[in-house]
């Protein structure tokens, strides 16, 4: 099992950048796809952003293509999401998850492990 830990969640004006970071237990490396969703109140899990165990595939939602991106530093065990542009609808908890495939997925249930969330909110 992989624990996960996010960070870089605040409060932001519309038009601003977050960069949101989520570090894993020692073990992943280049085994682990790993992942962004986000979850809105009373809306369900979505996704947001993937990247390969390499970084050498990544994969967007439609939503956030042109304004995200994903990356990650395998030394360091951590995914990177720089979100740039953020609008009032980018507001949600964003979670991190890890997969035991090379290759990314944009399904929720595809992936094994999960971070415990960080809050972004984006005010008009």
């Amino acid at each position: 099992q992989v624990q996960l830990v996010e960070s870089g969640g605040g409060l932001v004006q519309a038009g601003g950048s977050l960069r949101l970071s989520c570090v894993a237990s020692s073990g992943t490396g280049s085994t682990y796809a790993m992942g962004w969703f986000r979850q809105a109140p009373g809306k369900e899990r979505e996704f947001v952003a993937a990247i390969s165990g390499s970084g050498s595939s990544r994969t967007y939602a439609d939503s956030v293509k042109g304004r995200f991106t994903v990356s990650r530093d395998n030394a360091k065990s951590t995914m990177f999401l720089q979100m740039n542009s953020l609008k009032p609808e980018d507001t949600a908890v964003y979670y991190c998850a890890a997969r035991i495939e090379f290759f990314p997925s944009p399904r929720p249930n595809a992936y094994n492990d999960w971070g415990q969330g960080t809050q972004v909110t984006v005010s008009s």
